[in-house]
């Protein structure tokens, strides 16, 4: 059973978009997962997000998806909202993703903005709504432009939030005005999907995070989180600030890329990286291990 979500949090406040660990070579490190969930939520996550992004979705199979799901649900699924990507620009493989995905025990989906095609905005809510009624699944939508090429306007989130299963918004246009029209014309629950940009989207209404960071500082933004709850500005500045160096040193090249350097300098599960992702060099990882260092993270 889920943890008990409400319209406001439907998938909590802070969620890491978990690695997907291999083993050495190359295969899916099924056990290195549910280690890896579990320390995630023992930090303070209340949620994963699986086979996204940095779950290196583009070189995991459909079958490994499925079997990456079930793993994180038996792990941690009854103590954390598990959220499976399921968006591709296909939108008939991401109903396929999406129904694997509730078979093998997802909590919830996140559905990216189709990539490579540059559909209209009538295709994105075409698109958006028929994941959202494929399943019984809440949904939440990932809008990332910078990856996808196209944005979600704010029009077409307000016609999406209509949908009663799609109830949530990744934000990571870094559009702060965007945002706030989006989340004052909408019941999105808004997240954040740019570590940066954190406690400026929760100053406009957001109400947490999708993290890549929290791999490694998960308690710092949930300290973050609930200084700026309580109305405590001033401390959500200070924690904001002493982590500027972990944002920009774990977002200097590709995130997948560092979060694995920093969890396998930690001893916790990462693995290698499929490609056309490739390792850190020896400079690369002394950069990372200074500037995680300048945040409080020693590896």
């Amino acid at each position: 059973m889920a943890p008990t979500s409400t319209p406001q949090t439907p998938f909590g406040r802070v969620l890491t978009a978990m690695v997907t660990p291999f083993t050495a070579d190359g295969a899916l490190d099924l056990d290195g997962a549910q280690r890896l969930a579990a320390h995630l939520v023992d930090a303070g996550n209340d949620g994963l997000v699986v086979n996204g992004t940095t779950g290196e979705s583009p070189t995991t199979s459909d079958a490994e998806k499925a079997q990456l799901v079930r793993a994180v649900v038996e792990a941690v699924g009854d103590r954390a909202f598990v959220v499976a990507g399921a968006g591709t620009n296909d939108t008939r493989h991401s109903l396929e993703l999406a129904r694997a995905a509730q078979d093998a025990g997802a909590h919830g989906l996140l559905a990216v903005t189709p990539y490579y095609s540059k559909p209209p905005q009538e295709g994105l809510f075409r698109h958006f709504s028929a994941i959202a009624d494929a399943t019984d699944l809440p949904v939440m939508l990932y809008d990332i432009p910078g990856r996808s090429g196209v944005p979600i306007n704010t029009e077409t989130l307000v016609r999406l939030a209509e949908h009663p299963r799609i109830v949530a918004n990744k934000d990571a246009k870094g559009d702060l005005g965007r945002a706030s029209w989006a989340i004052a014309r909408s019941d999105l629950a808004w997240y954040s999907g740019d570590d940066m940009l954190n406690l400026p989207l929760l100053s406009v209404g957001a109400i947490g995070f999708v993290s890549v960071v929290s791999h490694v500082v998960t308690p710092e933004l949930r300290a973050l989180l609930e200084a700026h709850v309580t109305g405590d500005v001033t401390k959500a500045k200070e924690i904001h600030q002493k982590l500027l160096p972990v944002f920009t040193g774990m977002f200097r090249t590709q995130g997948v890329i560092t979060t694995k350097a920093a969890l396998n300098l930690q001893g916790l599960p990462g693995g290698p990286l499929r490609l056309p992702l490739v390792d850190l060099s020896p400079e690369e990882r002394d950069q990372l291990k200074v500037d995680l260092a300048a945040g409080g993270v020693h590896l």
